[in-house]
């Protein structure tokens, strides 16, 4: 569609608010303000929703690896061979055994439970979120039967730092001539860890795995390989040929049928405010129809003056789309900058708005991540503004339609 130098002229003037037409020139304003609000919250919302899938996704692998083999018999015996054959199999970055239980953790007279996690230091030194934030000690000291490594979260609560001393209580008990007593062992901190997610920093234990062969009494063996793929959306392709290696007392579980119900409630939640999201920019449409309506009926003479001058109803078409388009625009190119600008600055306008408020707006024990995370998309950021302005077109084409049906001859008869 061309549009020529006078009808750019006249929606332009169409536009411009005069004395008698400032309700109509408020509703148009409205109007713009809802399609900016609408697009600006589309695009906030959509790259929050993403920063915290790509935040959860990277801080849930890094931490548990993409993939878990696991003994149907208990223990995995001779696990270095099976190490080696899964490491083996294409597509497969590393593989790291470990000895995982749950025990108390006691110390200044506060106790919480943890997640104790036997791994070789060199594997966890080769755990990049583990090793790049160590906050407090060193993971040189993290060798022997008698150092641990606490999530900086679970230290704060115990009242223990580096070189102080935790008691680990096993659930399991030890047979004595007194009778059964839980099995209990003090354990040097060595290291503190914080990698940004609450549920993790809170809980997890890391010690070396002689020493959580001996604390769990699993002998020689351990429970669980982590398996680590060098493109964790191709896990699923190397299931069939992880389960044809592996012995068949093996089974495997990758980190799609671990996470599944987390991740599938996040892709549904993201669908539903999108669409509930949407609505405002229909009603901000719906505000343009209604403007351009009243617009179409205040101008019915001068729209019929222009008809006798030799306007022809293409031209009085072309005039008010534009003039319902330019508000469309207008408020798109104003929602897409503030969206934009908004999500790139999130953590800090939050900050401010909790020192300005005194109050706490983003709760790291519920959303389990320390900072709020935004990621712009930016294929979803073209297609929230390709369809506020297809909304906003289509809003425009009966209030110009009806403008280019004007009857001169009716309009002028009792002027």
């Amino acid at each position: 569609m061309i549009f020529g130098a006078f009808e750019r002229m006249m929606a332009l003037r169409y536009l411009r608010a005069r004395r008698q037409e400032g309700f109509i020139s408020v509703i148009a304003g409205f109007s713009l303000l809802g399609i900016g609000l609408g697009v600006a919250t589309l695009i906030i919302v959509m790259s929050v929703m993403n920063g915290f899938r790509a935040e959860l996704m990277g801080r849930i692998l890094g931490l548990n690896g993409h993939a878990a083999v696991y003994s149907t018999q208990g223990t995995i015996r001779d696990f270095d061979t099976v190490a080696v054959q899964v490491a083996s199999v294409p597509g497969v970055f590393s593989v790291t055994p470990q000895v995982e239980g749950q025990a108390m953790l006691t110390a200044n007279g506060m106790a919480s439970g943890g997640i104790i996690r036997g791994v070789r230091p060199t594997d966890l030194k080769a755990k990049a979120l583990i090793a790049d934030n160590i906050i407090a000690g060193s993971l040189d000291a993290y060798i022997g039967k008698d150092a641990v490594v606490l999530g900086s979260r679970l230290a704060r609560r115990l009242r223990v730092g580096v070189g102080d001393r935790v008691t680990l209580i096993s659930p399991s008990t030890a047979i004595t001539v007194m009778g059964s007593v839980p099995r209990m062992k003090a354990y040097a901190v060595v290291g503190l860890f914080e990698v940004g997610m609450f549920e993790y920093d809170n809980s997890f234990v890391y010690m070396p795995l002689d020493a959580a062969q001996t604390f769990f009494r699993s002998g020689d063996g351990v429970n669980a390989l982590e398996v680590f793929a060098t493109d964790p959306s191709k896990i699923p392709a190397l299931r069939l040929a992880l389960l044809t290696t592996l012995p068949p007392e093996l089974t495997f579980q990758d980190w799609q049928q671990q996470n599944s119900s987390f991740f599938n409630a996040l892709q549904v939640e993201r669908n539903v405010m999108f669409l509930i999201l949407t609505l405002i920019i229909v009603v901000a449409a719906f505000n343009i129809i209604s403007s351009l309506i009243m617009l179409v009926k205040d101008k019915g003479r001068d729209i019929a003056v222009l008809r006798t001058m030799g306007a022809t109803r293409g031209m009085i078409t072309r005039i008010f789309f534009m003039t319902g388009a330019s508000v469309g625009i207008l408020g798109t190119l104003f929602g897409a900058t503030l969206g934009l600008t908004f999500s790139h600055n999130i953590e800090t306008i939050r900050q401010w708005l909790q020192a300005l408020t005194g109050t706490e707006l983003f709760s790291a024990e519920i959303y389990f991540l320390s900072q709020l995370p935004a990621e712009v998309d930016p294929v979803e950021v073209t297609m929230v503004i390709a369809m506020a302005l297809l909304l906003s077109f289509a809003a425009t084409i009966y209030p110009a339609w009806r403008a280019a049906r004007i009857d001169p001859v009716e309009s002028l008869r009792y002027e």
